[in-house]
């Protein structure tokens, strides 16, 4: 039920006190256990998007696939998630966090059922963009609830803690494709990502929807059950459970959500900063990730087995770095992390130019270095987004960012085929090392650090 609430300044003020109530909340197990939940879901979300990947190699034996269309099958899945990520952050912001989540995961378990059918290049390519267009809405959305739970202090290391479960998930399925498609052939993937997937569903029922949405919907009653009962749960725990610190909150933090705010005032360079950032970062990581096991196939003639246990050695890494991202990011910072990632990467990207990337062992060290830099990066960006925008704008402006995010993942790919097709494999390497300067400089130069600030106060 809507509470109407005829003076704004009594709305405003009870706004306040929910903010004031949320900030000073310890992480209970029911917060721990939301964030297993939506985890679960992102963890074979980000398996969903790598599986293809590590197929690949089997795909272009079986369907005689030239490497421009190995870079337009890659690229569908993030055309299609940049449809999903636009779509589904305006829709979360009209009908809330957790139908929002329930709808994604719905259409990109659906999807991963008829990849399974799928019969040619052209009928995979398909598949894999409706199918991005489920993914690419569950993450933006996904990260804009967990940090709309979480006080100031302790935001950074629990999302991160969460979003640790991205690279894993990709991890995975680097695991399950060294195992399995030898034996059983590319299909066994996406069997795989099936049943784990389709049982996140029912719990979407046992968790609350986000009291901040709510409250900025004008649903103070909701938000009021949802919050009282985080702090019956932090007494019967016996967690700390500090006097609520009354901040002001904007009278616009109950308004209206429109998507022309993100290119207004101090939000139009917030926007434009984060877009080029997520377009950086995914066109590096992503052209290298989805193309690392048909290059060591392909160009080294390394077996399948090789070539996929080297992707894996790839995102392994990339995940020790992201949780090593998570548990210093909250005392580093975001910008001077970013800043200072971006273009150290830049070092073993220039060094596989200077060697020619001539062997395979060359490009697993060095191509694996700059991954696993740029990871910390990549993963902790959804952090990072959802703290530049206030609530009404947190969720579709997530979504607008990570519209590039799927961009840039889009590009990478299709840029890999054509360079190594017409100039070779070294200048690959030296055009993602280009990509990083460029987001190095545009982080110090125009990134704001939010490390330890309150949403609200952040983004009024």
């Amino acid at each position: 039920m809507t509470t109407s609430v005829a003076d704004g300044g009594a709305a405003q003020t009870t706004n306040a006190q929910l903010v004031a109530r949320l900030e000073r909340l310890p992480v209970t197990r029911r917060l721990l256990l939301i964030r297993v939940i939506v985890g679960s879901a992102t963890f074979f979300d980000a398996y969903t998007v790598l599986a293809i990947a590590f197929a690949m190699p089997q795909l272009v034996d079986e369907w005689n696939l030239s490497s421009s269309q190995v870079g337009l099958i890659l690229s569908a899945g993030y055309l299609g998630q940049l449809v999903g990520a636009l779509v589904f952050g305006w829709l979360a912001e009209r009908i809330g966090r957790l139908h929002t989540l329930l709808i994604t995961i719905v259409l990109f378990v659906a999807m991963d059922i008829a990849c399974l059918f799928a019969w040619n290049g052209t009928s995979m390519m398909i598949f894999r963009f409706v199918q991005g267009i489920g993914t690419g809405g569950e993450v933006p959305v996904a990260s804009a609830y967990i940090n709309e739970f979480i006080g100031a202090r302790k935001r950074g290391r629990f999302f991160l803690l969460y979003e640790v479960i991205f690279p894993a998930g990709l991890m995975f399925a680097g695991i399950a494709a060294y195992f399995l498609v030898p034996v059983y052939g590319w299909k066994a993937l996406f069997i795989v990502g099936i049943v784990p997937s389709l049982l996140a569903i029912p719990l979407r029922w046992l968790m609350p929807e986000s009291p901040r949405w709510l409250a900025s919907k004008g649903r103070l009653e909701e938000a009021e059950t949802v919050i009282r009962k985080l702090e019956d749960d932090a007494g019967r725990q016996n967690l700390p459970l500090p006097e609520p610190v009354l901040r002001p909150v904007d009278p616009k933090a109950t308004a209206r959500s429109d998507w022309r705010e993100l290119f207004k005032g101090i939000y139009l360079k917030r926007t434009l900063m984060i877009w080029v950032l997520w377009v950086c970062v995914y066109m590096v990581n992503n052209g290298l990730v989805t193309w690392l096991p048909t290059l060591y196939k392909k160009v080294f003639g390394l077996p399948l087995e090789t070539s996929l246990a080297y992707g894996w050695i790839t995102s392994g890494v990339g995940v020790v770095a992201s949780v090593i991202c998570a548990l210093l990011i909250d005392r580093v910072g975001r910008k001077r992390w970013y800043a200072v990632a971006f273009l150290v990467a830049t070092v073993p990207l220039l060094t596989l130019t200077a060697l020619g990337a001539t062997t395979a062992l060359q490009v697993v060290v060095f191509a694996t270095a700059a991954y696993a830099i740029l990871q910390t990066i990549s993963f902790s960006l959804y952090l990072y987004s959802a703290e530049l925008y206030p609530t009404r704008l947190r969720a579709v402006g997530t979504g607008f960012g990570s519209a590039w995010l799927r961009a840039g993942s889009s590009a990478g790919p299709l840029v890999v085929g054509w360079v190594v097709a017409d100039l070779g494999i070294r200048y690959v390497f030296t055009a993602f090392a280009a990509v990083a300067l460029l987001g190095g400089l545009v982080t110090t130069v125009f990134a704001i650090e939010t490390k330890g600030r309150v949403l609200e106060e952040l983004s009024p």
